[in-house]
């Protein structure tokens, strides 16, 4: 279901997804009251939900929504502002799945395109995940191999997570998770976000946690307690230096079409830290992080994956799990826990 109280917005999008051959437009709404008198005749499976409309917008419309049909995945739809960046990530906390930018107003074709390419991926990656049972997943997941466990004794000196499609949720739960540990070790995280969002991201964390939590400075020193976030549109690297580990932050092509990127993080951290990198990796579409996840394990680092089941698109950790570099696959709630563990030797 497609809803927007734009008529061009609505019969584009349409256009796409039929185009695209792999999606059904059961029926359009132009605001969140009558998506809601929709539900009474259509059950999608996916809804596109614009921010800003008149008589019910998508913020008052999403609860309802997911009361009405649980189980619905919602991808609400912004122009990519400031406000709207704020809004969005309270709607992923509210139970929305993922999120897109709607192009700018000068709407180049290229943006369009762009646009137009994540729609059809990220609807993609949400068809799929709706499409696999819990009881499938439960045993693909087991069959996967995994990496002995890291012994006691090798205490952490960094965290790294690495996420995307439904991450910004995953991420705050992880880190909740930690409890005092989050404290004790310097934390970096990419979550494939635009570049307005991430700062507002880190924002958002630092209201949760009680954390610093911030987009870093080029050359900024990496300190335990401190929370870094990836900005948008640059990748988050590590060099050595004479005082420590410092961030490396650049514009240099995309990886894995993505900037900022998991494996650039992963990748500078296995050469730093070696085996005290300690890497997670959740939901999200894609295989981001898999090539870093590999030099982390070589170098004798830790990795965790994120669960199937509790995963809104299992790209990312999936791809993780099926090359063998997990030494765990868990539940999301258990992640935050087993790495305090990890972080403070109590990992057995």
């Amino acid at each position: 279901m497609v809803v927007d109280d734009s008529a061009v917005v609505r019969g584009l999008v349409t256009r796409w997804l039929t185009e695209a051959g792999e999606f059904d437009v059961v029926t359009t709404a132009s605001n969140g009251r009558l998506a809601l008198e929709a539900l009474d005749r259509f059950d999608p499976d996916i809804v596109l939900l614009d921010l800003e409309m008149p008589e019910m917008d998508g913020v008052d419309a999403l609860p309802l929504l997911l009361k009405r049909r649980p189980g619905v995945k919602v991808v609400v739809v912004s122009t990519l502002t400031q406000r709207n960046a704020q809004i969005s990530l309270k709607c992923l906390s509210l139970g929305a799945a993922d999120y897109l930018a709607k192009p700018g107003g000068q709407r180049q074709s290229a943006a369009v395109d762009e646009f137009r390419k994540e729609l059809i991926d990220k609807l993609n990656a949400l068809a799929s995940r709706k499409s696999r049972g819990a009881e499938n997943t439960a045993v693909a997941t087991s069959q996967q191999p995994k990496l002995p466990r890291k012994p006691i004794g090798t205490r952490p000196e960094c965290l790294l997570i690495g996420a995307s499609t439904g991450g910004p949720r995953a991420v705050e739960r992880v880190l909740v998770g930690l409890g005092p540990a989050i404290k004790q070790v310097p934390i970096l995280i990419v979550q494939h976000m635009p570049a307005m969002f991430t700062s507002v991201f880190a924002e958002h964390l630092r209201g949760q946690t009680g954390v610093h939590a911030r987009e870093p400075l080029d050359g900024e020193l990496i300190q335990p307690g401190v929370v870094f976030v990836a900005p948008g549109g640059r990748h988050m690297g590590l060099l050595a230096s004479r005082n420590g580990p410092i961030v490396r932050l650049d514009d240099t092509a995309p990886v894995n079409f993505c900037r900022p990127a998991v494996d650039v993080l992963f990748r500078d951290a296995a050469a730093i830290y070696g085996g005290a990198a300690l890497a997670v990796v959740l939901t999200g579409m894609g295989s981001d992080g898999t090539h870093g996840a590999r030099l982390v394990a070589n170098a004798g680092g830790a990795v965790i994956a994120q669960d199937e089941s509790t995963s809104i698109v299992w790209g990312m950790p999936g791809s993780i799990v099926k090359a063998g570099l997990a030494q765990e696959v868990l539940p999301l709630e258990a992640i935050g826990p087993t790495l305090k563990n990890y972080i403070t030797g109590l990992s057995s």
